[in-house]
């Protein structure tokens, strides 16, 4: 229980840190991006580039989920649900800024691609580990 407590605040730091270091790459990398984002008025590209963080922090913060607290199957799926409330009322505002199929890829992907992100990363420390030998008394 500890481990998925740990795991879920680490994962919530984790995405909030990725999320502001993209996007900060973002604001140097694409011409216009950091003019846009005040006044929310991005291309296509830019749009296309905000999913692509949103997916990018969505699987590292599943995969520290998953380093963390590699049995726990609930943890990605709850920080998942959780940011997907917490991002809900700010589309909501939003809805005018964007268009549909941009609101509904975020928050449709959100908590799957933080699970797959644990799962992986869960996944891949297992593999690591030698398989205990099972005894018959």
């Amino acid at each position: 229980m500890k481990r998925a407590v740990a795991a879920f605040i680490v994962g919530l730091l984790v995405w909030g840190v990725v999320v502001s270091l993209i996007d900060r790459v973002l604001r140097l990398a694409l011409a216009g991006y950091a003019a846009a984002e005040p006044k929310l008025t991005f291309t296509l590209g830019m749009m296309a580039a905000r999913l692509v963080m949103a997916a990018v922090t969505s699987l590292i913060a599943g995969a520290v989920i998953g380093a963390i607290a590699p049995g726990s199957r609930r943890t990605p799926w709850v920080l998942g649900l959780v940011l997907v409330a917490v991002f809900i009322p700010l589309h909501v505002r939003l809805w005018h800024a964007f268009p549909v199929w941009y609101h509904v890829t975020f928050l449709v992907t959100l908590a799957p691609l933080i699970a797959v992100g644990a799962w992986l990363s869960s996944r891949t420390s297992m593999e690591g580990r030698p398989m205990q030998a099972v005894t018959n008394p």
